[in-house]
C-alpha cells in the first residue's frame, strides 16, 4: 500500500510584480517551485514535479499578469524515486 502526504498551500505571487513585466510568468513558477522547496523541506536530490493545470493557470492571462495567489496540493509521496507533485487544490 503506497501511502503519501497531501497538504495544502496558498502561494502569494506578489513577488512576481518586481521584475520586469515580460518576465512575471516565468517568476511565478520559480516561486512556487521555492514555495514548496521551503514548506516541505525538499531534499537537493528530490524532484519537484508541477502538473500542467498549475502551469496552464498561471499563464492564462499571459506572461505579463499571472495571479496574485495560488492555492495548491501538494502532494509527497513515500516512494522515493516519485517525485513531489504539485496540483491545483480543488475549491
Amino acid at each position: 500500500m503506497v501511502r503519501a502526504a497531501v497538504s495544502e498551500l496558498t502561494v502569494p505571487l506578489r513577488n512576481a510584480w518586481n521584475i520586469t513585466r515580460y518576465k512575471r510568468a516565468p517568476r511565478a513558477i520559480q516561486i512556487i517551485r521555492n514555495e514548496v522547496i521551503r514548506h516541505l523541506k525538499v531534499a537537493p536530490e528530490e524532484e519537484i514535479y508541477i502538473d500542467p493545470s498549475v502551469n496552464e493557470h498561471i499563464w492564462a492571462r499571459g506572461i505579463e499578469n499571472p495571479p496574485r495567489k495560488i492555492k495548491l496540493q501538494v502532494t509527497r509521496h513515500d516512494e522515493p524515486d516519485f517525485p513531489i507533485e504539485v496540483t491545483l487544490a480543488q475549491e
